[in-house]
């Protein structure tokens, strides 16, 4: 199915793309104290919002709007830095839609269909035939020109991008049930008991909050959910259970017939919204065949990028050699006698002689003196490691200055070592 890495038509230039881009993402922690969840970095050099965005340039989806809410300076910054190549002479942008109380009511968003309502006067102004909605928090590859294709081959007034996940954290998600021609029957918000994928007991079908709409159907939608006051103005718990109560054609989109790169017949899609998760994923792609394919030229991955030096690795002598075993190392970093092993290092990281760093995500800008030992360690931007420091060796004394997870990742951000960083992260 997915010979053809691209699937671009009139389909896809007649798309509107809208990022819901406006959420904190709490169970990140201290990470989003900052920042909102998509503006989180990951993977060594890009932020979150990357990979939605990367999939709308290289699915030909060019005409896309960013919808921002929670700390958005830095997601601004972000994009206005590294999204400012698509050109308006051809009608291609990514615009920054903020929340600004468009509407009567002086409220900011209410919910995922709110945030798309409060911009209706600037959807229609571009006047697509279909507006695709999606989430700019997740990390994945997707050819949105495959689900847009799907969606107009069954005249759908709806579809909705499905994954098959485990039954037990199918409560996370919106559960649907459909028919043989996957016509969604039922479709349920985060239910207690989620219903499982007859034939296949320990699976649910779940929403992606990935959306194709036919315009005009979702102005109608939108306009009408405004007007009721029992609504939380929200797709998954009031638009999409109405109208698939209705006699919509509301369909599901399996990812694995749209995603790019699949790993042994699994679609990768990761929700990184726990600091546990987004250690894991960061750690995944040092390992020698990872989940998710970040080398792949025909699906770019596009982000802003800083001008730095190649990073540096100095000292040759026994117990003073700089080095990077199993790792990713940015540019701009300076690994100055000092060992990394299974760890990932952003962009302008400078660690000093004699220290040791393992199983560790360091964020950009941060600087680690000597002698200090890291392990199952997230280091935030911009933080200093001071001398001899331990963390990741003794959970109880880490835990009276740092965030300790479930699964014993320790969470260091500046303030917690009584350090102020002045930016936006």
């Amino acid at each position: 199915m997915n010979d053809n890495p691209r699937f671009v038509s009139t389909l896809t230039r007649n798309t509107l793309a809208l990022i819901l881009a406006g959420g904190r993402g709490t169970r990140l922690k201290n990470l989003t104290d900052w920042r909102a969840k998509p503006a989180v970095p990951f993977g060594g050099k890009f932020r979150i919002v990357d990979f939605t965005l990367s999939n709308c340039v290289n699915s030909g989806v060019r005409r896309i709007g960013v919808v921002t809410q929670y700390k958005a300076q830095s997601l601004i910054r972000h994009i206005q830095r590294g999204w400012s190549f698509l050109d308006g002479r051809f009608k291609e942008f990514v615009e920054l839609l903020p929340a600004q109380q468009r509407t009567d009511e002086e409220t900011w968003y209410q919910g995922t269909a709110d945030a798309v309502f409060q911009n209706l006067d600037i959807i229609r102004e571009h006047n697509p035939n279909y507006v695709l909605i999606l989430g700019g928090d997740h990390i994945y590859k997707m050819d949105y020109g495959r689900i847009l294709a799907e969606h107009a081959e069954k005249q759908a007034d709806l579809t909705i991008a499905c994954l098959e996940v485990p039954l037990k954290d199918a409560s996370a998600f919106g559960v649907m049930a459909v028919d043989e021609d996957w016509r969604i029957t039922g479709f349920t918000e985060k239910p207690a008991h989620p219903e499982p994928i007859p034939g296949k007991p320990g699976y649910a079908l779940v929403s992606m909050g990935i959306y194709v709409f036919n315009a005009k159907l979702l102005y109608e939608q939108l306009i009408l959910d405004h007007d009721l006051e029992d609504s939380s103005h929200d797709f998954g718990k009031d638009v999409i259970p109405r109208m698939v109560a209705s006699s919509a054609r509301v369909y599901a989109h399996r990812f694995q017939n749209s995603c790019v790169n699949m790993i042994l017949d699994a679609p990768y899609w990761r929700d990184v919204g726990t600091v546990d998760a987004y250690w894991e994923a960061n750690i995944n792609l040092t390992t020698v065949t990872p989940d998710l394919n970040l080398y792949d030229e025909d699906w770019p991955i596009w982000t802003y990028q800083e001008q730095l030096p190649p990073a540096k690795f100095v000292f040759d002598d026994d117990h003073r050699r700089g080095q990077a075993l199993d790792s990713m190392v940015s540019g701009g970093c300076i690994i100055s006698g000092a060992t990394i092993r299974c760890s990932l290092l952003f962009s302008n990281v400078q660690v000093r002689e004699y220290s040791t760093i393992e199983d560790s995500v360091i964020l950009p800008d941060v600087h680690i003196d000597k002698h200090v030992r890291l392990r199952r360690v997230i280091v935030e931007k911009g933080c200093r490691i001071p001398e001899n420091t331990e963390i990741g060796f003794h959970p109880e004394q880490d835990k009276q200055r740092f965030h300790i997870t479930d699964n014993g990742i320790t969470l260091v951000v500046p303030e917690m070592l009584n350090q102020h960083v002045h930016h936006t992260r």
